[in-house]
């Protein structure tokens, strides 16, 4: 599923229209990455758990070369699913 056909989902469940929904789905993302950005977690209840985790410098090898390259460290978005989710996927 794409970000339309989520859009037409979220419409047609909802009763709005795609434009309303649309506007709905980007605050939503919008929320989600300031709350991230800003180092907090999001728990969803019954969803699932959006949080920033840091990765370590590492190295690593080039694939097309065999050369061992250092990778810096980095912030990266987390998604745990929650017990709920996960039963019923």
């Amino acid at each position: 599923m794409n970000k339309a056909e989520l859009v037409s989902k979220i419409a047609g469940d909802a009763g709005i229209t795609k434009v309303q929904a649309s506007a709905a789905l980007d605050s939503f993302m919008e929320g989600v990455t300031k709350t991230l950005k800003s180092g907090n977690k999001l728990i969803l209840v019954g969803f699932g758990t959006f949080s920033v985790s840091k990765r370590a410098a590492r190295n690593g090898r080039n694939p097309k070369t065999g050369e061992t390259i250092k990778i810096k460290a980095r912030k990266v978005a987390r998604f745990k699913a929650s017990k709920e989710l996960s039963s019923k996927v």
